[in-house]
């Protein structure tokens, strides 16, 4: 198994961080991913419900989706999926049977809720069989969301 802790997480956040951005900039809401092996982005996806009016197209789920269709399971177990925000349910359910070695995410479901109102999700921690790991860069993080909700 790799050392996740070696990884750079700043670097991948930030990556992540910037395709939020990208998603507000293209009219979708303000989340982005990227899946990392051997501390290389080796994917990455930004949120594309609105856009592509499918509400299938969180990157978390995304990136879950295609890791399935192109690395094998030994594979997808040494990846990181770095993201934005904390999954919501429905990306954690993907991505548990996509079996990722650890989600690292930099603004948590109760932080979003400062934004966007209503009651917190479950936790991804509830719902994955792994590492879940954050906030990392949390005021980067937090930046996106103050710039679009």
């Amino acid at each position: 198994m790799p050392d996740f802790e070696a990884f750079d997480h700043e670097a991948h956040m930030e990556a992540a961080i910037d395709l939020a951005y990208e998603a507000i900039e293209r009219g979708d809401r303000p989340f982005g991913s990227v899946l990392v092996r051997d501390d290389e982005i080796v994917m990455r996806e930004s949120n594309h419900v609105l856009t592509e009016d499918d509400i299938r197209r969180h990157p978390e789920l995304h990136l879950a989706h295609r890791a399935m269709r192109e690395m094998d399971p030994a594979a997808r177990a040494e990846t990181v999926l770095y993201t934005s925000t904390e999954p919501c349910p429905m990306c954690s359910g993907g991505m548990r049977y996509a079996g990722f070695g650890r989600v690292v995410y930099s603004v948590s479901a109760e932080e979003v809720v400062e934004f966007t109102g209503g009651d917190p999700a479950t936790r991804a921690a509830e719902i994955l069989d792994y590492e879940v790991v954050g906030p990392v860069e949390n005021e980067a993080g937090r930046a996106v969301h103050e710039a679009f909700w």
